[in-house]
């Protein structure tokens, strides 16, 4: 399982933009890059990345192989109501990784 570090508020106001900043540990291996053999290593990188609050996306990102290693994404989304947002990455060799952070909304 990959290190994710998430920082989101707990409350906000109704309305109000708030930021959330989430990190992901991952080594994002390109598929250019000879190895110390001198064989190219296999690409290994997040390809997607998508925020959801309450279940409906209000964030979505794709990746490319120029994408530095251990990715930090940083957004706004506009408070409606209480809830869960849920973010999920994914890419290659089957990685998929998700987290969850609740906001009550006053």
């Amino acid at each position: 399982m990959a290190n994710v570090l998430v920082n989101a508020p707990k409350t906000a106001r109704r309305g109000q933009a708030v930021e959330i900043k989430a990190l992901i540990l991952h080594p994002m291996e390109t598929g250019f890059r000879p190895g110390a053999d001198g064989r190219i290593l296999p690409r290994n990188i997040i390809e997607l990345f998508t925020a959801t609050w309450n279940g409906v996306e209000v964030f979505r990102i794709e990746l490319s192989p120029a994408i530095a290693v251990n990715p930090f994404v940083s957004f706004f989304a506009v408070a409606t109501e209480s809830g869960t947002i849920g973010l999920r990455w994914s890419g290659d060799e089957g990685f998929l990784v998700e987290e969850q952070v609740a906001i009550a909304v006053e």
